[in-house]
C-alpha cells in the first residue's frame, strides 16, 4: 500500500512522501505547466482496498420523512447542477438553482428505468424541488436513451453547454448499450416564472472512443453489473491553467478481465470548445472493479480530488470487494500521481443496515455531496428488494485533509 503524507511547503509547492521516503514534488501555483499525458494509468488495486485503515463513516439512515418525491409520476436518479465554470451550482436571479437528472416513468421493476431514461430539468428553491420537464426536445438526442453528464452556464447567464451520454441509436428496434459522448448548446430563458431551455443546437460527438485505450461500450452484456462503459462526461475547468477537461467512465481495452473499469479524460484544444483530444485512462481498476461511475474532479486546498461511485456487485468476486459507496483519490496534478483517499480509496459507504440506500454521489466544490435514494430502509437489506426511492437523498457535507476524507458529523 502507498501511504502518503501531504505536507504544505513554502512558495506554493507540495511534497508527497511515500512510506519508502521517495518524494514527489509539484506546484499548487496557477499557471504552472504540467506534463499533459501520463505514460500509464495509475491503478486502484485489491491490495489498496484490503488495507482497511479504519471505518471512514457512513451517512445517516434514510427514513420515511427523507423520501420527498420531485414528481408523483417521475422517478429520478443520477443528477447534476447546471454549474458555473468553477463547478458551483449557478444561482439564478430568482435565488433558485437549476439541476438536471435522469428520469423515467415509474416501473414495477426499477431496473427498467435505464431503458427509458431521459434528462429532465429541475429547479430548486425555497419551496423545494420543481419538475420543469425534459431538458432536450423530442427527437434531438442521437441515442435511444439519454444517460448522465454535466451542464455549464456561461457568464452571460443564458448560454448553456450540455455534455451527455447518448446510449443506443435513435430508432433502433432493440435497445443496445453503445454509449457515445455528445455536447450540445441551448439558450436558457425565464418566461412567466418558469425556466426553460430553447434553441438547442451544435450537437456533436465531441469525444470519440480511442480503441487503443478504451473497450467498445457495447462489448459487454445487458445484465446489471456487466455493461461496459463509455459514459458520464463531467466537465472540469482547471483553475491552474484554465484548460477545459471532461472525465468519463470507461472500460480498458485489451484487458483479460471482465472487471476492467477505468476513468478516462479528454481536454479541449480551443476556447470555443469545438475540438477535443481524448487522452489515455487516468485511473485503472483492471481486475478489481467493472464500473467507476460518474467520475469527477474537485480542486480543493491546492490538490485535485478524483471521485467516483461504485457498487458492491461490480467488484471482482475473486479479489477484494468493497461496499457500495463514494470512492476517491488525490494528487497534486491532473495527469497522474493519484493516491487512494484513506489508503483504500473508500470515502464513505452506505450504512451496513441499509447497504444500497443511496447511490451516484456527486461532490461539489464546497464539498456538499448530492445523490439519489435507491433501495432504502432497513427492510431493503442487500437481498435485491425493489424498494426504489427515486428522488434526491439528503445532502451530505464532506471534509478533506490531504489524503484523508470523510463526512462531517
Amino acid at each position: 500500500m502507498r501511504h502518503l503524507d501531504i505536507e504544505r511547503r513554502h512558495r506554493g509547492h507540495l511534497r508527497i512522501r511515500t512510506r519508502a521516503g521517495r518524494a514527489l514534488t509539484g506546484s499548487s501555483s496557477p499557471g504552472v505547466s504540467e506534463p499533459s499525458i501520463a505514460l500509464a494509468p495509475d491503478a486502484w488495486t485489491a491490495a489498496q482496498l484490503r488495507s482497511a485503515p479504519g471505518d471512514p463513516g457512513s451517512p445517516p439512515l434514510i427514513r420515511d420523512e427523507d423520501v420527498v418525491r420531485v414528481s408523483p409520476d417521475l422517478d429520478i436518479w443520477d443528477a447534476w447542477p447546471i454549474q458555473d465554470s468553477d463547478g458551483m451550482p449557478s444561482v439564478m436571479a430568482t435565488g433558485e438553482t437549476l439541476w438536471m437528472a435522469l428520469g423515467s416513468p415509474r416501473f414495477a421493476d426499477p431496473e427498467e428505468r435505464h431503458g427509458h431514461a431521459r434528462i429532465h430539468l429541475l429547479s430548486r428553491g425555497a419551496s423545494g424541488w420543481r419538475h420543469l420537464g425534459p431538458a432536450l426536445p423530442d427527437g434531438f438526442s442521437p441515442g435511444s436513451r439519454e444517460w448522465s453528464g454535466s451542464a455549464v452556464l456561461a457568464s452571460d447567464r443564458t448560454s448553456l453547454a450540455l455534455y451527455f451520454t447518448a446510449t443506443g441509436r435513435r430508432g433502433e428496434p432493440v435497445p443496445t448499450f453503445e454509449q457515445r459522448l455528445f455536447r450540445a448548446e441551448a439558450t436558457l430563458r425565464h418566461v412567466n416564472g418558469v425556466f426553460e431551455l430553447v434553441d438547442w443546437r451544435s450537437l456533436a460527438e465531441f469525444v470519440v472512443r480511442d480503441p487503443a485505450h478504451y473497450m467498445a461500450s457495447d462489448a459487454g452484456t445487458g445484465a446489471v453489473g456487466t455493461i461496459k462503459a463509455f459514459r458520464d462526461p463531467a466537465y472540469f475547468l482547471d483553475p491552474r491553467d484554465e484548460r477545459h477537461h471532461v472525465f468519463f467512465a470507461a472500460s480498458l481495452a485489451g484487458s483479460r478481465s471482465a472487471f476492467n473499469g477505468v476513468v478516462g479524460s479528454a481536454v479541449a484544444l480551443d476556447d470555443p470548445l469545438g475540438a477535443w483530444e481524448i487522452r489515455p485512462p487516468l485511473l485503472s481498476a483492471d481486475r478489481l472493479n467493472n464500473e467507476l461511475e460518474r467520475p469527477h474532479v474537485v480542486y480543493h486546498d491546492g490538490l485535485y480530488y478524483l471521485f467516483w461511485s461504485t457498487q458492491r456487485h461490480v467488484f471482482n468476486p475473486d479479489g477484494a470487494t468493497g461496499p457500495t459507496g463514494l470512492y476517491g483519490m488525490v494528487s497534486d496534478r491532473l495527469d497522474g500521481g493519484w493516491t487512494p483517499l484513506n489508503g483504500t480509496g473508500l470515502v464513505f459507504a452506505n450504512p451496513a443496515e441499509a447497504p444500497r440506500q443511496a447511490y451516484s454521489w456527486l461532490v461539489m466544490p464546497d464539498l456538499q455531496v448530492t445523490s439519489f435514494i435507491d433501495a432504502w430502509g432497513l427492510e431493503a437489506g442487500d437481498s435485491g428488494t425493489k424498494r426504489f426511492g427515486a428522488t434526491f437523498a439528503p445532502m451530505l457535507q464532506l471534509r478533506l485533509d490531504g489524503a484523508r476524507a470523510g463526512l462531517v458529523a
